[in-house]
């Protein structure tokens, strides 16, 4: 690939493809392991829950809730009740998630809007499944009508997963700290409305977040590169020029 002529464009040729960062290794190893501890964790806290809980929360967790129910106020409520409306049915599984895909396509991510895809499905496949297998009670004091199975929260990890794919696909420190906020502050909002107990939402929220990383790993490369690319929408005409 030839870059002689590289400063000596102008206007429209002063970003052609042939521009595009060279290949890079991207260290993925640490984080894939921090993904699978963190299932682990996920993992490890089910067992407990099934097997020394017999499916029960934890002492604190009933102390925590407690203190939540007796501190519940109306304004909070309602704030919580939108929370809940935007992490549940087909508004987290199809809406938002058809929403971001088609952004990042219309902006030219392919590679991000595939990998934003397989990491929704597989943080809810494992978040289906460890809701079966541990099959946990929620709590009484219940402001909504969730479906089976309080551990892990799918409100939770539904969030997290949303939140740390975009943050690997855009590498954007803004993106992480938004990203970050909407996941506490839904996590707790599902302990607020009574959903959820404390172990269950950062379950949820591990869940998301692990899965995230284990899928980012084969994509790491090629989501870097694409992120170093121009990204004009597709309804502008993007001049190549040879060896682009």
């Amino acid at each position: 690939m030839s870059t002689d002529h590289d400063g000596a464009e102008s206007g429209q040729d002063e970003q052609p493809t042939h521009h595009a960062p060279a290949p890079v290794r991207v260290s993925r190893r640490p984080w894939v392991w921090t993904g699978v501890i963190a299932l682990a964790v996920v993992a490890a806290v089910g067992i407990a829950i099934v097997v020394n809980q017999a499916r029960e929360p934890f002492a604190f967790e009933s102390a925590i809730m407690s203190a939540i129910v007796a501190m519940r106020t109306p304004v909070v409520t309602a704030a919580a009740s939108v929370l809940d409306r935007l992490g549940s049915g087909l508004v987290s599984s199809f809406i938002l998630p058809a929403v971001v895909v088609v952004g990042l396509l219309l902006w030219r991510r392919r590679w991000g809007a595939l990998f934003f895809v397989l990491a929704i499905a597989a943080s809810g496949l494992v978040t289906q499944v460890v809701k079966v297998v541990v099959g946990r009670v929620r709590p009484e004091d219940i402001l909504v009508h969730p479906d089976f199975g309080s551990f892990p929260s799918g409100h939770a990890s539904n969030a997290a997963v949303i939140a740390m794919a975009l943050g690997l696909i855009f590498l954007r420190t803004w993106v992480w700290v938004v990203g970050a906020v909407y996941t506490l502050l839904m996590m707790a909002s599902r302990m607020y409305l009574g959903a959820h107990w404390v172990s269950d939402v950062v379950g949820g929220m591990l869940v998301g977040a692990g899965a995230a990383l284990i899928v980012w790993a084969p994509f790491a490369e090629k989501l870097y590169r694409e992120n170093r690319m121009p990204h004009p929408p597709v309804w502008q005409k993007v001049e190549r020029t040879h060896g682009g």
